[in-house]
């Protein structure tokens, strides 16, 4: 059973809906992070064995394959685009490497790919001709309309349940604004449309959010435009390979992917899922803390929740900045934690660990550990 590792990683800035990528479609966006990713790593695409990315609202079609053909790479080169919403990127990137660890490649470019700005509108199919579309804006996640909450409406409750206060969300904000303006991840960013650096983080004060209206949830827990993660569109990927083709090229910057985790929860309590997988996983590989953590925030409670659940020095998470101050591109905001996971571990030394965890829709968590070659 082979090793596995990431020997390059590369994003496009993140953009929020309808600003600098609005005319981008997903596809295009994808084949920016796949060109970049393979001249990173001086890889020839003939020696890509297939193509994963994850994608959550393209409305069908296979997204990644026709990323890979626009990229370049050989018509022989097969991909295959998954959707498990928000956990997408970061999936297709588990399966990247299991397929590896099974020996049935040696080289996968894995990720996600996501456009806000150019989704397609969706509607449902009449039933007969007397019958309209019906429009609608996101399909269900449960069975059962009651265990099927909006999201906004789900964080809310949980924030008032674990007691994270508006004031303290509103602090994780701030934060993860001023981490984000501070940090300089032009190493992972491939620039696209003469945009080089993400489009949205800003000098924001707990002034300003105090004055923002509550979108969900009580004045005591609510949440507000600073604590929800704007809509974005934005693609990353990394290039997973074997250890024989990483001892074979002599890749110098190697991050090894130790083991991932895929778990379900209450779907009613989706914000919860991402510490389900993570726990396990940190307890099965005796990870102890790791010293660097890339954490979803697509709300400021959900980010909170789980780094407490996990035992995590906040320092520690997400030192860049995270959704809160770039914006989340559902299918591709995991795929962005490995990419931002992999630069921020080149600066650990070697034995160093990492994490990745995100939440989605239907109470699916995914969870990944890394360590430092």
């Amino acid at each position: 059973m082979s090793r596995v590792f990431v020997v390059a990683a590369q994003r496009t800035p993140v953009a929020p809906r309808l600003g600098a990528f609005a005319r981008l479609e997903a596809a295009t966006l994808g084949a920016h992070v796949l060109q970049a990713c393979l001249a990173k790593a001086g890889l020839e695409p003939s020696l890509v064995d297939e193509v994963i990315m994850g994608n959550a609202l393209y409305g069908g079609g296979n997204p990644a394959r026709v990323a890979a053909l626009a990229a370049g790479l050989p018509e022989a080169v097969p991909a295959l685009t998954i959707d498990s919403q928000c956990c997408a990127g970061l999936d297709a990137i588990l399966l990247a490497a299991s397929r590896i660890r099974a020996g049935e490649a040696h080289a996968i470019l894995a990720g996600g790919l996501e456009s806000y700005s150019r989704s397609p509108l969706r509607a449902v199919r009449p039933r007969s001709a007397q019958e309209s579309p019906q429009a609608y804006e996101r399909p269900p996640f449960s069975p059962w309309p009651d265990r099927d909450p909006e999201m906004a409406a789900s964080a809310a409750a949980l924030a008032a349940e674990f007691g994270v206060t508006r004031s303290a969300q509103e602090a994780f904000a701030v934060e993860s604004h001023r981490r984000a303006l501070a940090a300089s991840p032009t190493g992972e960013i491939a620039q696209l449309d003469g945009l080089g650096e993400d489009a949205f983080a800003r000098r924001l004060s707990l002034r300003a959010c105090g004055r923002l209206p509550v979108l969900a949830g009580d004045g005591v827990h609510g949440l507000t435009a600073a604590t929800i993660a704007v809509e974005a569109d934005a693609a990353a990927c990394v290039l997973v390979v074997s250890e024989a083709m990483a001892e074979r090229r002599g890749f110098t910057s190697a991050i090894r992917l130790t083991a991932g985790r895929r778990m379900g929860a209450a779907p009613e309590r989706p914000a919860l899922a991402a510490a389900a997988a993570a726990r396990p996983l940190m307890e099965r590989y005796d990870a102890g803390a790791p010293q660097v953590s890339e954490i979803m925030e697509a709300f400021a409670v959900q980010a909170e929740l789980t780094t407490r659940a996990l035992g995590l020095d906040p320092a520690s998470v997400n030192r860049g900045g995270g959704a809160l101050s770039r914006g989340h591109p559902i299918g591709a905001s995991g795929a962005i934690l490995a990419v931002r996971l992999f630069h921020e571990m080149l600066r650990e030394p070697p034995g160093a660990r990492g994490l990745a965890a995100i939440a989605a829709a239907g109470g699916l968590g995914s969870a990944a550990l890394f360590e430092r070659a």
